[in-house]
């Protein structure tokens, strides 16, 4: 596998340029970043990942987790890399520094997310996790269980879970049958959860699960669901780890890819009852527990982000290596580097705009969750929440497909070499298929967006969203370059199709649901599209102006509008055809019954 090293001048040019990191840094709680010390903690970070994290990628996927005796083991060298990566304070990166974390603004912690997930998504699943468990018992948790479990949490020294699938409840949490008894203040949970990253592992001293269960007294359906901390060891007096809980592993699963991350089976109460303490209000699990699920959806999407970045990097590396072929028309014998050959550069140049359309999403949305945390104007914070919850199953969703489909496009590139696991190439695909998957899957995502974020405020949100759209087009009009003048032409057209899709949900979700829901992928993708093309423009716009300025920069700065240009022809030129497929592409599925499919 080739080695993997952070796009350092990418991520800080995204960061500054499109993500307003000055904008961040002007909020209170971020007055002594800058953005050297952003450039610091990123070279720092790249270090553990490339030097460290990223040379496991490839055995942790051959060797994998082993379970033996009831016990996890990690494949060999993760436990001493989460060491390192716990002992250097990367755990609580972007946690505050009155729980012992870093503080760091999530816009910086994102771009660390992604490093460790280039590196080694396996690995990075781990404190994924955790972070959301954080992020759980910050809002929702009692003081008590934030004074006893916080710390150990934010340190990394403990690692938290999220459970809440159980064999005859997937997506539909209504279904779930797990049981809490209550007992002396405190609860004992009995039953079985199953796909539960990092359920069990030899990382960290303690495990601290989230677990969604059903007390006697509940109401049926999912306003009935509870959620519990539940540890793997429960604490002794002096606040470290004492008895053993009534918690047992059951297996872990073999999977298409993310080997050496461990998805366990954990069976709960087997005896008199694993012990759990209850967060918040009874009755309450579900509200609380999207807490967690929506920290996970914007990381997921992140990973796919990422996985297009670690697949491009080793697609291009390659292709500058391999001798192939001749191009067309060429006479002389010797063969050319695959680099140049047209289809070769299509692929490649595919790749590079899928990781940085994404990444330009994933860090935009970054800025807006720091905006709507910590700015100290109501208003301000109220509306850059409304633009995370409109774009988080964007993020999701759309940057996980784009994701997939740059990690298929690098074994492409690859050709017989990338069906082979020695180069690696398959294993960024099988690795990124699960990101589609999990947190609720990508057609859970679209439907969550049409319904929930579109139809239930008409659009409104959208709406604002075009308006920034509009005034940035309307900008562009000092643009030099023929490539963002082209961007701006075409997403101009997408944003009206954009306008001619969300006036249609507003006006049929309510009478017809179902008309919306079999093709609210196409939106979800339009609305991705359109999002992504104007931080592209963004992106152009500023490698227009920084030209002059930087001139050492000169060949990073014209790829930025070389991009630019291929997401305008490729990319925007697409929402027509989504807009089309959402309007008017249901009518075979309305008329389809199961015997059809037989």
């Amino acid at each position: 596998m080739i080695p993997y090293s952070a796009p350092i001048d990418e991520m800080l040019f995204v960061m500054n340029e499109i993500a307003e990191l000055k904008e961040v840094f002007d909020l209170p709680a971020f007055n002594s970043m800058s953005p050297d010390l952003t450039e610091t903690i990123l070279e720092e970070a790249n270090k553990l990942g490339s030097a460290v994290l990223a040379p496991l990628n490839q055995t942790g996927d051959i060797n994998g987790c082993t379970f033996q005796n009831g016990l996890v083991h990690s494949p060999e060298g993760f436990k001493d890399a989460y060491y390192q990566f716990v002992e250097n304070g990367w755990n609580g990166a972007s946690f505050p520094t009155e729980l012992g974390g870093q503080g760091l603004p999530s816009l910086v912690g994102t771009a660390l997310s992604e490093i460790w997930y280039s590196a080694n998504m396996a690995f990075g699943l781990c404190p994924l996790l955790t972070q959301g468990a954080v992020e759980l018992l910050q809002v929702h948790g009692s003081a008590d269980l934030k004074a006893k479990y916080l710390p150990n949490l934010v340190s990394g020294k403990w690692t938290g879970t999220m459970n809440l699938t159980e064999p005859q409840a997937g997506s539909d949490l209504s279904l779930i049958s797990t049981k809490a008894l209550p007992f002396d203040q405190k609860y004992r949970i009995f039953g079985q959860k199953i796909y539960v990253t990092y359920g069990d592992h030899d990382l960290a001293d303690n495990i601290i699960h989230m677990v969604l269960a059903r007390l006697p007294d509940a109401p049926e359906g999912i306003k009935g669901l509870s959620l519990f901390l539940v540890p793997k060891f429960l604490q002794n007096p002096s606040g470290g780890v004492g008895q053993r809980n009534d918690i047992r592993c059951a297996s872990i699963e073999h999977k298409l890819g993310i080997n050496a991350s461990p998805t366990a089976v954990m069976v709960y109460g087997e005896n008199d009852g694993a012990i759990g303490f209850l967060i918040g209000k009874k009755h309450h699990g579900i509200e609380y527990i999207f807490t967690m699920m929506n920290n996970a959806r914007l990381t997921v999407g992140l990973q796919g982000v990422a996985i297009a970045e670690r697949a491009y990097q080793q697609a291009r590396n390659y292709s500058f290596e391999r001798v192939q072929g001749r191009l067309p028309g060429q006479r002389r014998e010797k063969g050319v580097n695959i680099v140049h050959h047209p289809d070769v550069k299509r692929m490649l140049l595919s790749m590079k705009v899928k990781a940085e359309a994404t990444r330009a999403l994933a860090y935009y949305v970054a800025n807006r969750i720091d905006t709507a945390t910590h700015h100290p104007l109501g208003p301000k914070r109220n509306a850059a929440q409304a633009r995370v919850d409109l774009l988080t199953p964007v993020v999701k969703a759309w940057s996980t497909d784009n994701g997939f489909e740059a990690a298929s496009t690098g074994i492409q590139i690859h050709g017989g070499m990338g069906y082979i696991e020695e180069t690696g190439a398959a294993q960024h695909l099988r690795d990124a298929r699960i990101s589609q998957i999990y947190e609720g899957t990508n057609g859970i995502q679209a439907n969550d967006l049409v319904g929930r974020k579109v139809a239930r405020d008409k659009g409104r949100e959208v709406y604002n969203l075009v308006d920034e759209i509009i005034i940035f087009i309307d900008a562009s009009s000092i643009a030099r370059s023929e490539h963002t003048l082209i961007l701006c032409k075409n997403l101009k057209i997408a944003i009206k199709e954009l306008t001619r899709s969300t006036d249609w949900i507003a006006k049929t979700f309510i009478e017809n649901p179902d008309y919306v829901s079999g093709s609210a992928v196409h939106y979800l993708k339009l609305l991705g599209i359109v999002a992504g093309g104007w931080l592209m423009g963004k992106a152009a716009m500023a490698a227009e102006q920084n030209k002059d300025k930087n001139p050492t920069k000169v060949t990073f700065l014209n790829s930025k509008l070389l991009s630019c240009r291929f997401f305008a022809d490729h990319c925007l030129v697409e929402a027509p055809m989504l807009s089309e497929l959402l309007i008017n592409g249901d009518a075979a599925l309305n008329l389809l019954e199961e015997s059809h499919l037989k």
